[in-house]
């Protein structure tokens, strides 16, 4: 079983964490988010560390114990630094932009997908096959990447599609005369 709410969350230097009834608020350089805290389980503030422990020996609050401390670190890793997804697309003539705030995406279809941006996450294409998503929410950057990976995943034969940077695509062999 794991024990990851057991480790206490330090909280940066430049971050702010406040607790009022129910809900945790925390603001760094690169924005704000909050949570609201189940009632399965405790949190703490000491100085600048955030203690984590459940109020019951019931599997739901050793659940959500370990949990909500995973979410609080994500969070305070969020307006601190940030997190950031990069997308690849291979195939000929597959190709990415951004314009304004939307991304343009050329995958092989007769007409080009538009993805908005959403608040919040920045896009950038350095290269026409290169995408990388940044933002504070690390829930929100992985199900945005996950959105645009869905338009054209990689297909096994000869890779071609959007696939994350550190995805391996398992490629197969093609028919034989």
């Amino acid at each position: 079983m794991s024990r990851v709410g057991n480790n206490p969350v330090a909280v940066p230097d430049g971050v702010t964490v406040e607790i009022i009834d129910s809900i945790l608020n925390v603001k760094g350089k690169l924005g704000q988010q909050s949570l609201t805290i189940s009632d399965e389980v405790q949190v703490t503030l000491d100085e600048n560390i955030v203690s984590i422990s459940p109020k019951s020996k019931t599997k739901q609050s050793r659940s959500m114990w370990g949990t909500t401390r995973a979410r609080i670190n994500n969070m305070l890793i969020g307006v601190n630094e940030g997190f950031t997804v990069d997308l690849e697309i291979n195939g000929v003539g597959y190709r990415a932009a951004v314009e304004g705030r939307d991304l343009v995406l050329a995958l092989g279809y007769s007409h080009p997908v538009r993805y908005a941006i959403p608040e919040g996450v920045n896009m950038k294409c350095e290269r026409p096959t290169a995408i990388s998503i940044h933002g504070s929410d690390k829930q929100q950057v992985g199900q945005l990447a996950s959105e645009i990976r869905a338009y054209r995943p990689p297909e096994p034969f000869k890779g071609k599609g959007i696939k994350y940077a550190h995805e391996t695509i398992r490629r197969k062999e093609g028919k034989k005369k």
